[in-house]
């Protein structure tokens, strides 16, 4: 019995030392494992049968295409695993995920656990709500019910923001960013907090965006970024010199308006969101200083 144990425990150490080389697991398999979200916004979407797209799915098939160059493949098959909130830092920790490619703040809690790219995305927290709700702020939240995604920190946030000082409402919890909208549709909740690129993606696709609208303080400003494995510098190094590339050259800004200006798939609907001063500073500016470092400002 203490052998079988023993073994087990081996085999879990051997697995997790294997998967701290990204790049050799990489080039021995030819292939990669991508962390994809069904509905993050335009940053990571599914399309369905089994096909995602949007800004972060783009940009780390241009990384990975980058690296499949780096390794000398002549083939780099790319897998797509759904993740959640609940279950994207597990399944990178695990080894199921080598690259997360989709709506994740870079804080310092999570670097202890992972590590980020350079920042690719700035992201600020909002509410949105029913056009008739007549909320239009934090005070107007008092004895509302409030929905967000579980496994994400936006109703924190929201606690924490000065002027929520004496509001007192009630949580309610979808298990992804789709079904929290559902609960906002459906008259489950009165306000949905979340990223704000992901409640107009969201609005957007839905079936009368003109029921919605997007309102309030801006109650937190957060870094977004590609995640992997920590202690993995040289697979680091490939990622961050891949996007820092795209960014030097004018690719990424590019990209960016491809996702958040142009027609999107599949229905053509348009973002509509020009790129924020605090990403074009990032781009100016590559880092992956966590969400904490912007709030110090």
């Amino acid at each position: 019995m203490k052998k079988s144990v023993l073994a087990l425990a081996l085999a879990a150490l051997a697995a997790t030392a294997a998967h701290a080389d990204t790049l050799a697991k990489i080039k021995s398999t030819g292939s990669v494992t991508m962390g994809v979200r069904e509905s993050s916004g335009v940053l990571s979407y599914t399309l369905g049968d089994g096909k995602y797209t949007g800004y972060h799915v783009e940009l780390c098939q241009r990384v990975l295409a980058d690296i499949q160059k780096q390794l000398g493949l002549a083939k780099l098959d790319i897998k797509y695993q759904p993740v959640t909130s609940q279950n994207r830092i597990p399944l990178v920790q695990n080894g199921t995920v080598d690259i997360e490619c989709g709506s994740t703040t870079n804080n310092q809690a999570r670097q202890r656990d992972v590590a980020f790219a350079v920042t690719t995305f700035v992201e600020e927290v909002r509410i949105a709500v029913k056009a008739n709700s007549g909320i239009s702020s934090i005070k107007d939240l008092n004895g509302k019910t409030v929905a967000t995604t579980t496994g994400t920190t936006s109703v924190q946030t929201l606690r924490r923001h000065e002027r929520a000082g004496g509001v007192d409402f009630k949580e309610v919890f979808g298990k992804d960013h789709a079904d929290s909208f559902l609960l906002l549709e459906s008259g489950r909740a009165d306000a949905f907090v979340m990223d704000g690129s992901l409640l107009a993606g969201l609005i957007a696709r839905s079936k009368n965006p003109s029921d919605f609208k997007i309102v309030g303080e801006v109650l937190s400003v957060e870094p977004i970024a590609i995640m992997f494995r920590k202690d993995d510098p040289a697979f680091k190094k490939a990622v961050d010199d891949s996007i820092i590339a795209m960014m030097k050259s004018g690719e990424l800004a590019k990209i960016y308006d491809k996702w958040f200006m142009q027609p999107t798939p599949p229905n053509g609907v348009r973002m509509n969101m020009p790129m924020s001063e605090a990403l074009k500073a990032a781009i100016a500016n590559p880092n992956d200083r966590p969400m904490e470092a912007y709030q110090a400002k």
